[in-house]
């Protein structure tokens, strides 16, 4: 059975809160894996990324912000700003119509199929800000399953670069550990 991306998406608010959680106030100003951002750049894009999952889910079309960086969008303390977000996401899911087809720049997808992306990107930027802050994340199966099911289909232009979702895929070790070889594939040195 494929992975349902509401159940990922529901998971990863822990997985990502739970790494939020361990963070302290100057780890907010580290260095991540995202070129030139900070964990805090890192949340406030992830919060833009659930905002737009909420609005699919409420089966509206979603928008992007307009600011020079992402932390520019996290009002005040960064651990409730996220608890808030990820609360809102929770009420979101209640109820919401998971078969809804909705008209995307990709052509018609189901709330399901557009719900998948922010799905996986709490996961991934769970292991980014805990990749600045000493936290490991490892990447569950079905999250690496469902990422290739939904982003493998995309043409590489679309997907990779600027603009993209990702970078250029980074050669994984011999070696790496599924959540390496994952991380790799978005376009992040594993190690």
């Amino acid at each position: 059975m494929a992975p349902r991306s509401d159940e990922i998406f529901d998971r990863g608010l822990d997985v990502f809160g739970g790494v939020v959680d361990r963070l302290d106030l100057d780890d907010w100003e580290r260095a991540t894996p995202c070129a030139g951002w900070t964990a805090l750049d890192v949340l406030g894009h992830l919060g833009s990324s659930i905002r737009m999952g909420i609005s699919v889910l409420r089966g509206e079309q979603p928008s992007w912000p307009d600011v020079a960086r992402p932390a520019e969008l996290v009002d005040g303390d960064p651990v409730a700003w996220w608890h808030a977000t990820a609360d809102d996401a929770r009420a979101a899911l209640v109820g919401a119509d998971l078969d809804l087809v909705m008209d995307t720049p990709m052509g018609p997808r189901t709330v399901a199929d557009r719900l998948a992306f922010p799905a996986v990107d709490l996961f991934v930027h769970a292991w980014d800000i805990g990749r600045a802050a000493g936290v490991e994340v490892t990447m569950p199966a079905d999250v690496i399953e469902l990422a290739h099911a939904h982003i493998d289909p995309f043409p590489a232009d679309v997907v990779r670069g600027p603009g993209g979702a990702f970078g250029p895929e980074v050669e994984a070790p011999t070696d790496a550990t599924p959540t390496e070889a994952f991380v790799a594939w978005t376009g992040r040195a594993p190690r």
